[in-house]
């Protein structure tokens, strides 16, 4: 870590390493019983640490505390971190438990399949973690390199980001002038992204583009034979799946969803509203009728809070309501929520 010292500006660093400007402060608070606030801006790491704190009786001053008390601190930071990490590999493990049993039962049929060639190149792994965003687009690029014949993605977060389970380049021009076919989900909020449609309209090949009120977590399927899924919220753990049971079982979900969603693109269904409602507003009232809060239905619907509550104050006018519970039970009485009720499809 660098270091500050010989008048420069203070750069960050770490408990471990303590900067010259921070030591010579630290070492006059001890002897002098207290320093000024202001001398510590040349020396921030002391307030960090915990080495300094404020004097209550006179917030311009700060006093010593004690380096036993300031180690305690620190140490008890890292015990926390590490608890956190053991918590979250304790989830991924029970998480990956019902994968891995795949697996171990793929393996002995994968063993006997094998070649007898001793010099053949070995398989990838039936279930791989990926860690860390490189990782993640390296086995993506193979991914790609290697598709012949179809892609089957699942966007949620009502933008476009192309297959990245992390910051991956447009790959999708290579695969398309090759012959491969595209199909693509995204939630209902990304029918009004210009900038997503324009995006398609450049693209020269088979590509097809359908979207829902409510979408699964994002998901990679390459010619039915591998798939991606991120592993944490952060994207930076994913699985690659290659087992032939499951890897179907995702593409058989996409098919289900890709059969209810409404085309957006190249053909865009007209989404009219019926009685006063829109599709919007009609999946917002769904969400309504199960309890869920407006910061709640924003999160699944991939809105903002604000762009909700309008939508639910046009219900309330549409509706007659004078109150979210009322709004509740007249959603229920007024068949809106019926195949055939306004708002519908």
């Amino acid at each position: 870590m660098s270091v500050a010292g010989g008048g420069g500006p203070h750069r960050p660093h770490g408990a471990d390493a303590p900067c010259a400007a921070g030591a010579a402060l630290y070492g006059r608070a001890l002897g002098e019983g207290r320093v000024r606030a202001r001398e510590a801006e040349d020396a921030p790491c002391l307030v960090d640490f915990g080495l300094l704190h404020p004097d209550l009786d006179d917030m311009a001053w700060l006093l010593p505390s004690a380096p036993s008390h300031a180690l305690l601190r620190l140490l008890r930071g890292i015990e926390e971190d590490v608890a956190h990490e053991r918590r979250r590999e304790a989830e991924l493990t029970a998480a990956l438990k019902p994968l891995l049993a795949l697996a171990r039962q793929a393996a002995p049929r994968a063993a006997a399949a094998a070649p007898p060639d001793g010099d053949a190149a070995p398989r990838p792994p039936a279930i791989a973690v990926l860690r860390g965003l490189p990782r993640i687009s390296d086995a993506i690029c193979e991914a790609v390199a290697a598709c012949s014949d179809e892609v089957l993605t699942v966007q949620p977060g009502g933008f476009h980001r192309i297959w990245d389970l992390g910051p991956a380049p447009p790959r999708e021009q290579p695969l398309l002038s090759r012959g491969c076919r595209m199909r693509t989900l995204y939630q209902h909020t990304t029918r009004h992204a210009f900038p997503l449609i324009a995006h398609f309209e450049r693209l020269d090949g088979d590509v097809e583009v359908r979207t829902l009120s409510e979408v699964t977590a994002q998901l990679v399927v390459f010619d039915r034979t591998v798939a991606f899924l991120p592993a944490d919220r952060d994207c930076a753990l994913a699985l690659e799946i290659r087992v032939p049971a499951l890897v179907g079982s995702l593409a058989a979900l996409f098919d289900r969803l890709w059969q209810l969603a409404t085309p957006l693109f190249p053909h865009p269904a007209p989404q009219p509203a019926r009685g006063g409602v829109t599709a919007r507003q009609r999946a917002i009232a769904e969400l309504l009728t199960e309890g869920l809060t407006d910061a709640d239905i924003a999160e699944r619907l991939g809105m903002n809070v604000r762009t909700v509550r309008v939508h639910i104050a046009k219900l309330a006018q549409v509706l007659g309501s004078t109150g979210r519970t009322q709004l509740g039970y007249l959603i229920g009485q007024s068949g809106l929520l019926s195949p055939g009720g306004p708002g519908g499809s």
